[in-house]
């Protein structure tokens, strides 16, 4: 190995490290520690005897602010008032509180058409953007738990006791719940395979106390832990539970408390929301830059792992490309540069084929991770020169779920 083809080398091992490390090596270890977690509960459970089953807290209902924002939403809002009316929480004991963020449709209309009593519609003449609306409304709620939402969101009948129960320990700061994506017809299935693995690592991270961020769809949390999000948040659920880690208390995730969503029509739609999440995940470092200290203890390894690696790979993946083709003079790298080139090729097929509405997994799930890593590069490239609003169209769809 000359001197000249050092460097090349040690930046593609580098960046192969990282994305090896990133959407490997951190799952392997995952699933080792959640093993080894649950030998140990086994063992502690023969040798003692106890009672292993946790016991719910009886009657545990405390007062609950559903909150959600709407904008321009009159497609769905009528569904969201019927979901509404149907949760199965005593009424007395649930309000909801809906913040219309410069609708200029029918959306307040429909919804106050709902005549529910414990629905209040807060209006505001301008849009300011979910994370002010959110901090409106959490001033004006009365509930000690709030429970977050959208308004395109349909939450199970069950969904609110779900997320409530866990409260009944001191410990719990913040609850997510599982959002189920349906694909609307011809909808790409690989983010359906990506949404399903983004869960699983949610289940092991809960189980081990790592989990960090929630899904804004459906999650809950203490209203004494809330903090007024800043105007420019662009990713509040992930705020919000990084703010409740850092209080130390944990964030759990309950599979029981579901609630359902309709998925982007196409890789394309969702490319657009994508680069939006990717600068509002710079963003929220920010705010929360002192947690990737090791003085953070598990909160660290967690968000380095699980998030910082991933928004690197935008960076590591061009770097390991280009490094291989740097060493292409040399088997194994001429391996990794063909296996690069053939990606993006599987990737540009994907590509053609979605713009006439085909999905094939061997070409869906290339051109969704390029695309993916893509738009949080552009999301970073937002990031730096502030091109990125909170405010933020909504997403068109077929039509509300059933």
């Amino acid at each position: 190995m000359t001197a000249d083809a050092s460097i090349p080398r040690l930046l593609f091992w580098i960046a192969l490290g990282q994305l090896l490390y990133t959407y490997l090596v951190y799952p392997l270890l995952l699933f080792a520690a959640a093993g080894l977690r649950q030998l140990w509960s086994d063992l502690a459970f023969a040798w003692r005897r106890g009672e292993r089953r946790q016991r719910a807290a009886v009657a545990f209902l405390p007062e609950v602010s559903l909150i959600f924002s709407a904008y321009n939403e009159q497609d769905v809002i009528e569904e969201k008032m019927r979901n509404c009316a149907a949760l199965d929480y005593p009424r007395e004991r649930l309000e909801i509180l809906m913040g219309c963020d410069g609708c200029t449709d029918r959306t307040a209309e429909l919804a106050r058409a709902a005549h529910l009593p414990n629905v209040r519609i807060v209006e505001f003449s301008e849009r300011s953007g979910k994370p002010a609306v959110l901090n409106r409304l959490v001033q004006e709620a009365r509930g000690a738990i709030l429970v977050f939402s959208d308004a395109n969101t349909l939450l199970d009948p069950g969904a609110v006791r779900s997320l409530v129960r866990h409260f009944s320990d001191a410990r719990i700061g913040g609850v997510c719940g599982e959002l189920r994506l349906r694909s609307p017809q011809g909808g790409p299935q690989a983010e359906g395979l990506y949404w399903r693995y983004e869960v699983l690592l949610k289940f092991l991270e809960s189980h081990l106390n790592l989990l960090l961020g929630a899904n804004g769809g459906v999650y809950a949390i203490r209203r004494a832990l809330f903090a007024p999000l800043p105007r420019q948040a662009i990713v509040d659920d992930f705020l919000v539970g990084m703010r409740i880690r850092a209080t130390g208390h944990r964030l759990v995730y309950d599979p029981e408390a579901v609630a359902h969503e309709e998925a982007a029509s196409s890789v394309r739609q969702e490319f657009r929301r994508r680069i939006r999440i990717g600068a509002g995940n710079f963003h929220a470092l920010r705010f929360t830059a002192h947690l990737l200290s090791p003085a953070a203890g598990r909160v660290a390894f967690s968000y380095w792992s699980h998030k910082v690696f991933r928004w690197l790979a935008p960076f590591a993946l061009p770097l390991a490309f280009l490094s291989a083709l740097a060493l292409a003079g040399r088997p194994f790298y001429s391996a990794c540069a063909v296996a690069g080139a053939a990606l993006a090729v599987l990737a540009l097929v994907g590509y053609g084929l979605e713009l006439r509405n085909v999905h094939r997994g061997l070409f869906s799930i290339p051109y969704y991770f390029i695309s993916m890593n893509l738009a949080l590069l552009l999301g970073f490239v937002r990031f730096l020169t502030g091109g990125q609003s909170s405010a933020w169209d909504r997403t068109a769809r077929s039509r509300q779920l059933p």
